[in-house]
Formats: structure tokens, sequence, C-alpha cells
């Protein structure tokens, strides 16, 4: 199946999921061995509080934000020499660092710098919790340690999966907002990525029109458990992506909409009429 334009690159997602592999196995390989669980907590806020742990940590940000920065950039590039805003768009590119695009950019740094740093920190926590509950078993502080490095593995894998699958969307997505409300093009088409493994509520949003500044409630509008309101890609291990709406005539009316918390079907003349009003 041919990429949409606007779906963000998997090949982002699998670098930064890899550069939190290795750091996850780095923090394995240090308390490996170690016989007391007190030990390990005590080990991993050392690491937490290393140079060289924040260095990694910080660097590892920078790298997934520049590349998800670039590949959006590329795809407005691309989206300017069809759409007819080539020269508006392109003359907002060159500048924006210095508007809300750059303001997002930096933050993307700065949450996913602060989250990867919080790592250890849950792994204290679950050190912690897992050793009360063990101990009222009778168990000893040597076997409790062991079945802890036994573990830490596989937590950390799916770790990695679930931060950089979600960290990345949330990026693209962010920055396709910030880039969108510069150039004064509030709507986009929610996409899903149409396959099995897609939230029945994200696939009820599959081609709806969305307002950046309206974003839905995906399971309230399923009458499922609300999760909040969120914009496409920007929930934990969502896949969903925004299809930016540069020009009007090439949707194809009639179309979904969603407009006052519901999803309505409307003409191009209904769309066009609230469009103008939001």
């Amino acid at each position: 199946m041919k990429r949409n334009l606007w779906e963000p690159k998997r090949r982002i997602e699998l670098s930064y999921m890899k550069a939190l592999k290795k750091l996850f196995k780095n923090l394995e390989k240090q308390i490996k061995g170690i016989t007391n669980p007190f030990k390990i907590i005590s080990t991993l806020k050392k690491i937490a509080r290393s140079k060289e742990f924040n260095d990694y940590a910080e660097a590892s940000s920078l790298k997934m934000a520049t590349h998800v920065f670039s590949d959006v950039g590329r795809t407005w590039k691309e989206a300017a020499k069809v759409n007819g805003r080539g020269k508006e768009i392109h003359e907002a590119i060159k500048n924006e660092l210095d508007t809300q695009v750059g303001t997002t950019f930096r933050e993307i740094i700065s949450n996913n710098s602060r989250l990867i740093k919080t790592v250890p920190e849950d792994m204290c926590e679950y050190v912690s919790s897992y050793v009360a509950k063990e101990s009222m078993k009778g168990k000893r502080a040597s076997e409790i340690a062991e079945e802890l490095q036994e573990k830490f593995p596989e937590m950390n894998k799916h770790r990695a999966t679930l931060i950089a699958r979600t960290e990345t969307s949330k990026a693209s997505t962010a920055l396709t907002e910030a880039r969108s409300k510069d150039v004064g093009l509030n709507w986009y088409v929610w996409r899903s990525s149409r396959d099995a493994r897609v939230r029945s509520s994200h696939s009820h949003l599959d081609g709806v029109l969305i307002n950046w500044d309206k974003p839905p409630s995906p399971e309230a509008l399923k009458g499922q458990k609300p999760y909040g309101t969120y914009q496409a890609g920007g929930t934990f291990n969502c896949r969903c992506y925004a299809e930016v709406v540069v020009k009007v005539s090439f949707l194809k009316f009639p179309m979904k909409v969603h407009y006052n918390n519901k999803i309505v079907t409307m003409t191009k003349k209904q769309f066009e009429a609230i469009a103008e009003s939001q």
C-alpha cells in the first residue's frame, strides 16, 4: 500500500527505540550480579545522577526530535509543491525556529529527556514494591535480587517500544500542529494505520475532519472510558497521524466532521460555513 505523504516514517521510531534499548541494557549491565535488592536501588540512583547517563538521555532526545523535525519539514515542502501554497509555506519554514514551531521543538527535547531520566527512578520503585511483596512470602534477599534481574530485560524492552512509538508519534503530531497554525491551516483529516491493531475508537475517527483547536475524545465518541481529548498520534501507543487540509478543494465531500463533540456528515458548503467560524 502506498505511503501517505503525511504518515510519519517508522525508521525514526526504530532508531529511537534502538537508542533506548542500548541505554536500558547498560542499566541492566551495571546491576548484574548484585545480590542485595537495596544495593540495586542505590546503584540505580547513582546512575540517574551521573553525567554520562544524563548526557545520553539529552543526546537521544535531541536526535529523535531533530529527525522528526526534518521529516515533518520535508513533508511540508512536498505538500507545498502540489497544494498551491508553496511560497507561503517555504517562507514559514525558513523562520520557524523563532515561532511556536521552535518552541514545540525545544519542548519535545526537554520532555523526552525528562522522561528518559525517570527510568532509573521507576525501576527503583518497582524494586521496592517487589521486595515488599516477595519478602512477605519468606524469600531471601539474594533470591529476590536474582528474580529482579531476570525480569528487567523484558520489562525494559516493552518500555523502550512504548516510549519510542508514543513519543515519536506525539512529536510528529505536535510539530505538524504548530506548523499548520503558523500558516493558518486549522483542519486535518484523522488517519489511522488501518490494520488489525488499530483501536476501535481510532478506527472510528479514520477519515474524519478535525479542527486543531478542538481535538476529539475518541473513546467518549465510542461510548468507552475516556482518556481525555487528543490529536491523531497524540496518545500512548498510537500510530495514527494528521493529514493537513492545505486546500478544501482537494477534499471529497460529503465528509465526516468532528463538530460539537459529535461526528457529523457534511457537504462542502456546510463544512465551509463552520470552517469560517472556527
